[in-house]
């Protein structure tokens, strides 16, 4: 049974393409970046920035907001290209991803856009622990998010994050997994293997649940679900594929951090742009 209503779900799969084509396009000109697991979160960006989260672009230090922190702060491409197409600040900046003088660089900045600032892996979830703890001392209503990768889960501070995060009851705090199963150099198996990933946030007292990340209904029923409970934060492990949305870029570390080429940018954008028009028709 459907969650998210069609036309709604349409809606979104179209946004989430213009994200992918808005991440491409910064890396592509700033010639570095991350591009597979900027692909890979895009649908939950968009579903959190245009059907979630309880923002307004006009006023983005809104006091009462809801926040994400982008603990996988490398995949900056895709958080950029979702806050320009919400709004935030033109679509066009994107192509200023990582220059000198760009409030773009290659992990987020709260001084020059809205958000966190993130920089190495395992530090954005304790930050946004710490925001969902001010929330429960303040009396605020607003609900946090954090988005990690399946590769930083290797880092320990995450696990004693998690660990407070439970012991205070944090029930307005969310953390997605985005579990692409790839990091930088093969497969999160491989490397260091953090598996099995819902079993161990179990383990620290989470409330969990697992999702197919390409799925609107998923996650529009887990992030309701994670609102109705009560007394433990959630965490949502969002099973994805790396490098979502471009054919060649798909389940390959590789692109974990490099830029396309322009054949491959155009190859890219012709396989992204042939998907909007096919979403736009139907």
């Amino acid at each position: 049974m459907a969650v998210v209503d069609t036309i709604v779900s349409k809606q979104l799969k179209i946004k989430a393409c213009k994200v992918r084509m808005g991440a491409i396009e910064g890396v592509y000109n700033a010639k570095s970046g991350h591009p597979g697991g900027s692909l890979s979160i895009a649908d939950i960006l968009t579903y959190l920035y245009f059907h979630r989260l309880n923002i307004d672009p006009k006023n983005p230090q809104w006091e009462d907001r809801d926040r994400l922190v982008m603990s996988k702060g490398h995949a900056a491409p895709a958080y950029y290209s979702v806050l320009a197409h919400r709004g935030y600040f033109p679509v066009e900046e994107l192509k200023t991803l990582r220059k000198s003088d760009s409030r773009l660089q290659g992990h987020p900045n709260m001084r020059t856009v809205p958000g966190a600032s993130t920089g190495s892996l395992g530090q954005g979830i304790s930050v946004a622990v710490g925001m969902a703890l001010g929330a429960k001392l303040s009396g605020k209503s607003f609900r946090v998010y954090t988005i990690l990768g399946d590769g930083e889960i290797q880092e320990g501070q995450v696990w004693e994050a998690a660990m407070y995060a439970c012991a205070k009851g944090l029930d307005n705090l969310v953390a997605v997994v985005d579990n692409n199963n790839l990091q930088i150099d093969g497969t999160i198996a491989e490397v260091n293997s953090p598996y099995p990933i819902a079993e161990k946030f179990k383990a620290f007292g989470w409330n969990v649940l697992e999702i197919y990340a390409d799925s609107f209904d998923e996650m529009d029923a887990a992030f309701n679900a994670a609102i109705e409970f009560k007394g433990k934060p959630t965490a949502i492990i969002a099973k994805s594929v790396k490098g979502k949305g471009v054919s060649f870029m798909e389940n390959q570390c590789s692109w974990h951090g490099k830029a396309p080429n322009e054949e491959q940018y155009k190859e890219a954008m012709e396989e992204l742009n042939a998907t909007l028009t096919s979403l736009e028709a139907n």
